[in-house]
């Protein structure tokens, strides 16, 4: 078994950090094993390396190694990627087709963003991590596997788990051994190290001087947030590495490239809780929305009171429990109050704020066409939130998607189902 330090060199991975040394070392030690590994951390970090690390330290290094991303395969054809499926299973399935499984027997399948898996794909998952059992697409018939499954993640399983979306005995046969991988912004003291490597890198592909940094550019760097993480830095890297003329990279310079830090730290803190945070707007928006409605209710049930009174009986007072109802969002929108309560304004009087006078005549009180609330459906309501992330990020799907809770398939499945 290779040591701590032939495998950073042999996977080109950079830093001392010590919660990575431990993310490494655990993988090295469960390597020999069949045991399940479920590798945790931001979209970014480098969790694609843990898989590679653990088949190459298994004994079965000499057969096929697969990664799939599960979030980048269209629903109703994942089934087909991962267990194959026989001619005619379905329109297009022109000849019988083996899948990731069956290819990867003997060998290790790495289930990159397992989080998005829909539902009827976790059960035939879970199949076979108990019996290494499945059964094409299309078939009745069994078939056999010997496979070594490391999953992957960025979504916080035991939230999906606990909303229905996934399932409670996959996470647990997935869970056996879980690997953290810790975002950069923990990982401070490697971010120059990185930064310097992706700049010789990029120095050598590109032919051209190598970049360096001030110490205060260093030390900025050093303290950003990084919520892209490895990926934002070596992005970052081959960016100045082509763009900037002068190879010596100031404090100053680096905010022109870098967007704000504090508003980067609060993008940070989202994506720790990005699913909870877009659960609780939605629900709040819910509540407003039935708040206004309930509102809406309380001032017809008002005027209906009123209307049921002898027209005699009106008096100051209620007059003043109509202006309550109505006047104070009557002073921000001239539409508020319906035309058919017949309010007739009288003339303002100087030095005196203006004033609303109701005629009580016998059609005032037609109360049958109340005001209709905004939409409470929730398409309707999904739609307009869509939109407004689309519009926030100028039709970047990925931070749109970032920023609603939900994945880039998913957003894009979205899109295309209210023609956005």
């Amino acid at each position: 078994m290779d040591s701590l330090q032939t495998i950073k060199l042999r996977f080109g991975i950079i830093g001392n950090n010590v919660a990575l040394n431990r993310a490494l070392e655990k993988a090295i030690q469960v390597a020999p094993t069949d045991i399940s590994v479920l590798v945790i951390g931001e979209s970014g970090v480098g969790k694609e390396f843990i898989p590679k690390i653990i088949h190459n330290q298994s004994p079965r290094k000499h057969n096929n190694y697969i990664a799939v991303n599960c979030g980048a395969i269209p629903e109703g054809t994942i089934d087909s990627e991962l267990f194959g499926h026989e001619k005619g299973a379905f329109t297009g399935a022109t000849q019988t087709r083996k899948g990731y499984f069956e290819v990867a027997d003997g060998g290790t399948i790495f289930l990159d963003e397992v989080g998005e898996l829909p539902l009827s794909t976790q059960v035939r998952l879970l199949r076979i991590l108990e019996s290494g059992e499945f059964m094409k697409v299309g078939s009745s018939e069994l078939q056999k596997t010997n496979v070594r499954i490391v999953a992957a993640t960025n979504v916080r399983l035991k939230e999906a788990v606990e909303k229905g979306k996934f399932r409670e005995d996959l996470y647990y046969r997935l869970n056996t051994v879980q690997i953290d991988i810790p975002a950069l912004r923990d990982r401070k003291e490697d971010i120059n190290l990185l930064f310097r490597k992706f700049a010789s890198d990029f120095a050598n592909k590109y032919r051209m001087p190598h970049i360096e940094l001030s110490p205060e550019a260093q030390n900025y760097i050093a303290n950003y947030p990084w919520p892209g993480n490895v990926r934002q830095l070596r992005n970052f890297a081959e960016q100045v590495s082509v763009v900037e003329k002068n190879r010596t990279i100031d404090l100053e310079k680096i905010h022109e490239l870098l967007p704000n830090n504090s508003s980067m730290l609060i993008v940070a803190n989202k994506k720790d809780n990005n699913s909870s945070d877009f659960m609780e707007r939605e629900l709040l928006f819910k509540v407003l929305l039935d708040m206004k409605k309930d509102l809406n209710d309380l001032r017809a049930l008002t005027l209906d009171l009123i209307k049921n009174k002898d027209v005699d009986d009106f008096n100051g007072n209620t007059q003043e429990l109509i202006q309550r109802v109505y006047q104070e969002q009557a002073d921000d929108s001239n539409d508020f109050i319906p035309s058919h309560y017949n309010v007739v304004p009288s003339t303002p009087q100087k030095g005196s704020n203006y004033q609303q006078q109701y005629d009580y005549s016998s059609d005032v009180y037609d109360v049958s066409p109340i005001e209709e609330p905004e939409s409470l459906s929730l398409q309707d309501n999904e739609k307009e939130m869509i939109k407004l992330a689309l519009e926030k990020y100028k039709g970047k799907r990925k931070m749109a998607a970032d920023e609603l809770g939900i994945s880039e398939r998913t957003l894009y499945r979205k899109i295309k189902q209210y023609h956005l």
